[in-house]
């Protein structure tokens, strides 16, 4: 009887709309002395270019892409067969030529393209007519190696400069690369040069993380054992510390790098051609090769971030993402040199050698633009403002965050204790598969509420719908979808068209589903209320966990929590919530009365959560996404089978397994 009740409430569940349960009343417009000098200064200005790109969006992408060099210009602006969109098709273009080439014939030669900071200190500076040269000899080294456009060459390095050589030269040339992220295992590495049949594997010996060396070339080792497409490996020496070289496998950069001219013709390749696979987690089943291709991918890569960063040429750029990751592809690599600007680079950890290494690094290179998740915005709360108020930030004029949505706590400490209220922030939606951002303000237009990204940037067609399909009424819960194709779209999951057009374009016919559940307030911002697998039944109501997640951040004792459910005959599901408490608080049974009282008082006794369980620390991946899966995992089998290659620290884990076995 039990499970046939279950089973009705869930069918009715489906047939309801998302129950959107946070209010956030906040707005604060852009600093007026900002947008004076802002690219898009005003709402009225970005409602204008909405509309027209609304209403001719092939016009308004061709007039982006007319600001770029093309050895061959397009037949056609887009061709659309849902689910598979061509854009630009018949012209011919080399995106590194985009980034690096035209800027080394202006002014810009002698411009800081990329200043690089390592964990210990060191520092580089490349400018833009050394990155030219050095992009232009590791392309030559690339067809030394016998790589041929369209070959894929995986990539695996620590955040030094030469990862964005290797990245830029293998554009250069036409190959297709997969940068997988140095945190990986062998068998992740495996799993990924496999299943994108790579001929070349790119490593670092090693790379550096709070102070410990890690081998990679060891791993990388211990990967292709059982890798029959790989024909070679090429080392970069950064530690110095002995690694094993296979003779005729082996090859040092260095060596390679001598041997090679300083000159370097680029291949241009058509508009569709692939430039990069890059792998994202499944909730199930192996990961997913995310393809994306030149043309577009370079036009809104290239367009969005000068519009969402309003950069400016003096501006000095930190977007603290690993380039293993689409954000450190799209918004560390593409989008800033396609724009000429000047970019950070650290390889190390926030909190090495203590909490202030962030504030520290803004101080000295006096950066203007920091870009990061909220994840670490959490963290540095929880380690105190003295760390950040010993630094003079007075340099910043606009912050961003990326990565997941930022609960509103969080966001108004980002706006006082970094940007000290005069600094707009701009809060990105997008995906590994969108390519580039599609929500975002425009920090010299769009007035900001804290937790909203805001609006779809011009171009961008995003609404939030019902199961059959239809638009949600204004603050009803639904699903986020993308009506139209844009230029950096996913093309499909490399080698694997069916789960393409299963996982993105079966749920809705002709939209794009991004897996994100949403509201539209009365402004029409978008509030993301979390992935859709984490929407939870809870008595017939279907509630988003990071509403819930949001309420608990807000309260004075919580610096982090994670909200996931597990099945409850009555209920549906029961909502368990793991919450990190700042040092000065204890966990005992008060607070969690105290917190479970706070949640139904922020919105309402639905959302109370049935269990509050402490944890030192939560299960995050290296990028500084929480776990949830395996927080799942744990809060309904008290165990965790799935897989584990990505996270950043297993004593996690280990502690909360011990809490579980407590409890």
């Amino acid at each position: 009887m039990a499970k046939e009740r279950k089973k009705s409430s869930q069918k009715t569940a489906d047939q309801e709309s998302i129950s959107s349960v946070l209010s956030e009343k906040r707005k604060f417009s852009p600093p007026p002395d900002f947008s004076e000098k802002a690219h898009i200064s005003s709402m009225e200005e970005y409602e204008k270019l909405y509309a027209e790109a609304a209403e001719d969006p092939e016009q308004y992408w061709e007039g982006i892409a007319e600001s770029f060099y093309w050895d061959k210009k397009w037949d056609s602006v887009l061709e659309w067969e849902s689910p598979y969109a061509k854009w630009f098709n018949g012209g011919t273009t080399n995106i590194c030529y985009n980034a690096v080439d035209r800027h080394v014939k202006s002014w810009r030669k002698n411009k800081a393209a990329i200043i690089w900071e390592g964990e210990e200190g060191e520092q580089r500076v490349l400018t833009y007519g050394e990155l030219h040269r050095q992009v232009s000899k590791f392309a030559n080294v690339l067809k030394i190696a016998g790589i041929k456009p369209g070959d894929r060459v995986a990539i695996y390095m620590g955040m030094v400069p030469e990862l964005a050589i290797a990245v830029l030269a293998c554009a250069r040339v036409g190959a297709v690369h997969n940068v997988i992220f140095a945190g990986f295992s062998a068998h992740a590495i495996t799993e990924r040069v496999n299943d994108s049949r790579a001929k070349l594997i790119i490593c670092a010996d090693g790379t550096k993380r709070r102070g410990k060396t890690i081998n990679l070339k060891g791993i990388v080792d211990e990967a292709i054992v059982d890798t029959p497409s790989v024909r070679s490996v090429i080392v970069l020496k950064v530690t110095n510390e002995d690694v094993h070289m296979h003779d005729g496998m082996d090859h040092w950069w260095h060596d390679l790098m001598g041997l090679a001219l300083d000159h370097n013709d680029p291949d241009f390749v058509d508009a569709e051609h692939p430039l990069f696979i890059l792998y994202t987690s499944g909730s199930t089943g192996k990961p997913k090769g995310i393809l994306h291709t030149t043309g577009g991918y370079m036009v809104h890569a290239a367009n969005s971030f000068k519009y969402v960063f309003d950069i400016k040429d003096e501006d000095i750029y930190w977007c603290t993402a690993d380039v293993g990751w689409i954000t450190g592809h799209s918004y560390l690599v593409y989008g800033p040199l396609l724009n000429g600007a000047t970019i950070m680079m650290y390889e190390g950890a926030p909190n090495y050698p203590q909490w202030d290494r962030f504030w520290d690094i803004v101080n000295r290179h006096k950066i203007t633009i920091l870009y990061t998740a909220p994840t670490a915005i959490r963290a540095f709360i929880r380690a105190g403002d003295e760390w950040v108020t010993k630094h003079d930030l007075s340099s910043l004029r606009l912050l961003g965050t990326v990565g997941e949505p930022i609960n509103p706590k969080a966001w108004m400490w980002y706006h006082t204790v970094i940007g000290k209220e005069k600094c707009p922030i701009v809060d990105t939606w997008w995906q590994t598969e969108t390519g580039g951002i599609l929500v975002s303000p425009l920090p010299g237009a769009t007035p900001t509420k804290p937790g909203t990204a805001t609006r779809p940037l011009p171009g961008i067609m995003v609404d939030v719908v019902r199961k059959d399909g239809s638009s949600c009424k204004p603050n009803e819960g639904g699903y986020l979808v993308i009506k139209k194709p844009w230029p950096s779209m996913l093309r499909t999951i490399y080698g694997d068209n069916k789960r393409y057009e299963e996982t993105y374009w079966s749920e809705f016919k002709d939209m794009y589903f991004t897996g994100d559940g949403a509201r539209k307030d009365e402004d029409g911002y978008i509030w993301i209320m979390g992935r859709v697998d984490d929407v939870v039944n809870v008595s017939g109501h279907r509630l988003g966990t990071s509403e819930v997640e949001s309420a608990l951040v807000a309260h004075e004792a919580v610096a982090e929590a994670a909200v996931v459910s597990r099945p409850d005959e009555i209920k549906g599901n029961a909502l368990i919530a793991f919450v990190t408490l700042k040092d000065e608080y204890e966990g005992d049974m008060k607070l969690r009365e105290d917190l479970r009282n706070h949640v139904s008082r922020e919105i309402g006794p639905i959302a109370k959560p049935d269990e509050i369980r402490w944890a030192k620390g939560l299960p995050k991946t290296r990028s500084g996404k929480i776990m949830r899966r395996l927080l799942r995992e744990l809060a309904s089998t008290k165990e965790i089978k799935g897989d584990v290659t990505t996270l950043e620290d297993f004593g996690v884990l280990e502690q909360l397994r011990e809490q579980e076995e407590e409890d």
